[in-house]
């Protein structure tokens, strides 16, 4: 269960230990450096003062302080001379020169504006030592500058003077509220993490943290440390001590689990955990990641169904949900889970999530059930700037939507109509056009372009399974093996070329030791898959072994109902005489795919009717 948990959500109480700027930042004008004000950050401000102080009050309030705080300087002709210079030189491009001048007149004039634009310059121009140089000047110059101090803190973190905040660090820690000085740890922590030295930042942690020994914060900031230096017996023992600290403890029991890293170990411990604190939300949906690994998908199902039942609106629980729907072949669940999934992120524009993969799935659902114009309609919703991929898979799946909806010219029209520079996606504009003939029955002319494809796309292992399928749907299996082993030589770990082979040679009856050898090598790769799981059946049928033929079948269909998976384990049923359960499972196959290939040959060679 490695890297499963998000232990805390850090806030930015500390703003000392933020991270130092990497934007470019504005030009600041010669006038906004003599009359600009500093204005601190993550100052905490009293709650009471807070409630009847407007934004303006406050504003205006800390802008007073700082300016009490910067020195009297006179503005003469020379000093705004060389502040002008200075300015257009770093306009044109020059850094240096620029950044040395105000440095100079930080050094001068002790203002600390001075030094703070000389290290935005530094930061322009990618110098990190001359940054730290600058911004070493402006902490001095203005001490009690909780900005500089965020600079210099982050900076100072990754450079090679990491001592120097320590006494900050531990100055922070010692004037902060006691509820607020467990999030500050874990800033702390997160902060030395980033540092060169490990062992120092290690040694400066326990330093630090020593003071408030007892705590459960101190040992979970020691078990992050220790995961992050690899010290799992470390990080175990500190997860033990934080949850005997506060056995009631949410961050302590996700602490436990992720160090432990078993999910047969911490499944039970989240449960027991959640038996006694039912409404501790972040355990129940660490239980339910649990259980997803271990793929026991009705009960993670009824975990999320909990967590979305007390926040009907979270979209995160609605997209698991949809997902876990769907590998139970849930469609209609899947289907509604996935479309609140898309409304609610619909209503909240703020949210950065991107809906195409939940667009893609809701558009293969209403495909599977052959409503082609709902599917478009889905494809239609996908944002114009989402990742590329995604947006071309959604424009390939378009075009087989209108080609299966009877427009073939349209389909075939959009797919001309991409033109992408990776040789990878022109590839698969092929397979997609080819797929599109095949579907109307074109299968040679399919065959034709597939072919012509492979000349252009020799290395492309997915193009050449595509047409080695192909080959074989035309009766040209030597063309079709041939290929196929081409494509084991240039992806040895394609499970799919073994598979496709081996389950080739046991439907044509033919070298069924050695379809049972290629059936088996793609099981040891992939050993979950149904419908390789299918193919084993099936060559363990041709072999006579009926009993091994039925086992994997039913472990095949138990994973994924697909009419071929059907048909397959009905005949093994009908040849143990078990001719009822054959008839049944014939029945589902057909009111799945009534046009099923496979069903309709198999009814035909055992002279049978449903």
């Amino acid at each position: 269960m490695k890297n499963a948990f998000v232990i805390v959500t850090l806030s930015s109480i500390l703003a000392a230990c933020a991270v130092a700027p990497t934007q470019q930042p504005a030009v600041a004008s010669s006038a906004a450096l003599a009359a600009g004000a500093d204005i601190p950050l993550g100052q905490e401000q009293d709650d009471t003062a807070a409630a009847t102080e407007s934004a303006e009050e406050l504003e205006a309030k800390l802008r007073a302080e700082v300016e009490a705080r910067l020195p009297k300087v006179e503005l003469t002709s020379s000093m705004l001379n060389q502040l002008l210079k200075a300015e257009f030189a770093f306009r044109k491009g020059d850094w240096q020169g620029p950044y040395l001048t105000m440095l100079s007149l930080a050094q001068q004039t002790r203002d600390p504006r001075l030094a703070r634009r000389a290290a935005e310059m530094a930061v322009t121009a990618r110098q990190p030592d001359d940054t730290l140089a600058a911004v070493r000047l402006w902490r001095e110059l203005d001490p009690a500058s909780d900005e500089a101090t965020q600079y210099f803190v982050g900076m100072v973190v990754t450079s090679d003077a990491i001592a120097e905040v320590e006494p900050i660090f531990a100055e922070r820690l010692k004037a902060a509220p006691e509820k607020n000085r467990g999030v500050l740890m874990f800033q702390i922590q997160q902060l030395l993490g980033r540092a060169k030295d490990k062992d120092a930042a290690a040694a400066m942690l326990e330093r630090i943290v020593t003071p408030y020994n007892g705590t459960l914060e101190a040992h979970i900031v020691r078990a992050q440390a220790a995961l992050a230096r690899a010290d799992k017996g470390a990080a175990v023992r500190e997860a033990q001590a934080a949850l005997a600290a506060k056995p009631d403890s949410e961050i302590a029991m996700l602490m436990m689990a992720q160090v432990l890293e078993d999910d047969a170990k911490v499944a039970p411990m989240l449960e027991a955990f959640l038996k006694q604190h039912p409404e501790a939300r972040e355990v129940r949906a660490a239980h339910a990641r649990v259980l997803v690994n271990q793929k026991q998908f009705p009960q993670a199902r009824a975990q999320f169904e909990a967590l979305l039942k007390a926040r009907p609106d979270d979209a995160g629980n609605l997209y698991a949900l949809g997902v876990l729907a769907s590998q139970m072949n849930d469609a209609k669940a899947a289907e509604t889970y996935f479309t609140r999934f898309v409304e609610i992120l619909g209503r909240n524009p703020e949210d950065d999530r991107d809906p195409t993969r939940a667009l893609l799935i809701l558009a293969q659902l209403a495909e599977d059930r052959g409503d082609y114009p709902g599917a478009l309609k889905w494809l239609e919703k996908v944002p114009a700037g989402t990742e590329p991929q995604l947006l071309f898979s959604a424009q390939l799946r378009r075009a087989g939507l209108l080609a299966k909806g009877g427009d073939l010219a349209g389909g075939r029209q959009l797919l001309a109509s991409l033109k992408p520079a990776e040789p990878v996606q022109q590839a698969q504009v092929a397979v997609a056009e080819s797929q599109l003939l095949r579907d109307a029955g074109q299968v040679l002319e399919a065959y034709t372009l597939m072919e012509a494809a492979a000349q252009r796309f020799p290395k492309n292992p997915d193009l050449l399974y595509d047409f080695a399928l192909l080959a074989e749907k035309i009766g040209r299996v030597e063309v079709m093996e041939k290929v196929l082993r081409e494509v084991m030589a240039l992806a040895p770990d394609n499970h799919h070329a073994y598979n496709a082979l081996g389950y080739s040679l046991a439907e044509r009856n033919i070298r069924l030791q050695e379809a049972h050898e290629l059936i088996g090598k793609a099981l040891a790769m992939a050993p979950g898959d149904p419908f390789i799981m299918d193919s084993m059946g099936w060559v363990q049928y041709r072999l006579g072994k009926l009993d091994e033929a039925e086992k994997y079948l039913r472990q095949a269909y138990a994973l994924r109902r697909d009419p071929e998976i059907a048909v397959h384990l009905g005949e093994v049923l009908f040849q143990k005489g078990r001719q009822a359960d054959a008839q049944q499972l014939w029945r589902e196959a057909r009111a799945k795919d009534p046009q099923n290939d496979t069903l309709r040959s198999t009814l035909a060679r055992l002279r049978q009717t449903l």
